[in-house]
């Protein structure tokens, strides 16, 4: 980073975070926002940065040409930051929580509808698919269980419970949960297993993992996005599907049909109410649009 003491100081955090076994994808976050406030600080000590030089820092991010999400994220890094410093007696006051966050644009993502959703789930699997038993499984389980990309790749052959219709899931921050499946997920785990001890056998790999490639690894979050994509366009369905975005369907569509938001809230893992009720303004936009649609008076 640099010997300055800004600079020792989030070398030092971000070692932390990597003890803490922070996701690799905040550590890679904040390496970066972090390196910024670091040049900015320059041989500044700890007593020289009040709230008003952070909010110099933010006017420096947004004349660089960053958008509102960026500068959250990284006003969010060095409040962290500071947390942290507090905890290790370095500081006293942590002059980042003065400062207020940019506001955000709500950006709700487009979620494909419950009949999109079951002409994809209901037909063949297209030619793209170079795994279909695999791939219909995948499909089944984030749109069915409502799980996120990292806890897919996760799951393991024991973390199955058949008698009992449940998976355990192991979420952000190592909290576990289990997470319902109906008939559809039923079946096609019934039909891809036998085609997974195959690949295993012809390559003759041993692994725990749940979802595998043709080489016999465990998939990737990468490869997941990467398929999602493909079969989501060859179905017909908008390019900028991803894994998360049946994860939205599966929130916003069980809302729709009338499910409990702390249910839905428990099941898809969120620490906070808070982000489950984005569900409502999912579901609320759809219903404006159906009423626009719709309604004599509205057209």
């Amino acid at each position: 980073m640099s010997n300055t003491v800004v600079g020792k100081a989030v070398s030092d955090f971000l070692r932390h975070l990597r003890e803490r076994n922070a996701s690799p994808h905040t550590i890679k976050a904040y390496s970066g926002d972090l390196a910024n406030f670091v040049t900015y600080a320059g041989t500044r000590r700890w007593k020289e940065i009040d709230h008003i030089a952070i909010r110099g820092f933010l006017s420096q991010l947004y004349e660089k040409g960053l958008g509102k999400t960026s500068v959250a994220r990284s006003l969010a890094a060095v409040r962290s930051l500071y947390r942290w410093l507090a905890q290790e007696g370095v500081v006293e006051q942590n002059p980042a929580k003065l400062v207020a966050s940019p506001k955000r644009p709500l950006k709700l993502p487009r979620v494909p509808t419950i009949e999109e959703m079951n002409s994809v789930l209901d037909s063949q699997m297209p030619e793209v698919a170079a795994f279909p038993e695999r791939d219909r499984l995948m499909l089944e389980l984030l749109y069915g269980c409502g799980i996120r990309n990292s806890e897919l790749t996760g799951i393991n052959l024991d973390d199955i419970r058949l008698s009992a219709e449940a998976i355990l899931i192991r979420g952000k921050g190592k909290k576990e949960r289990y997470v319902p499946f109906g008939d559809s997920v039923k079946t096609a785990l019934s039909v891809y297993l036998p085609e997974r001890l195959k690949t295993l056998g012809q390559t003759r790999k041993n692994t725990n993992a749940l979802l595998i490639n043709r080489r016999g690894g465990r998939l990737t979050t990468r490869s997941v996005g990467r398929i999602i994509k493909k079969i989501a366009v060859a179905k017909g369905l908008s390019p900028d599907v991803h894994p998360h975005t049946l994860r939205h369907a599966f929130g916003t569509h069980m809302l729709e049909e009338g499910a409990d938001l702390r249910a839905i809230q428990e099941l898809l893992g969120h620490e906070r109410l808070a982000t489950t009720q984005r569900y409502t303004q999912l579901s609320m936009k759809h219903v404006l649009q159906v009423y626009d649609q719709t309604h004599p008076r509205a057209k």
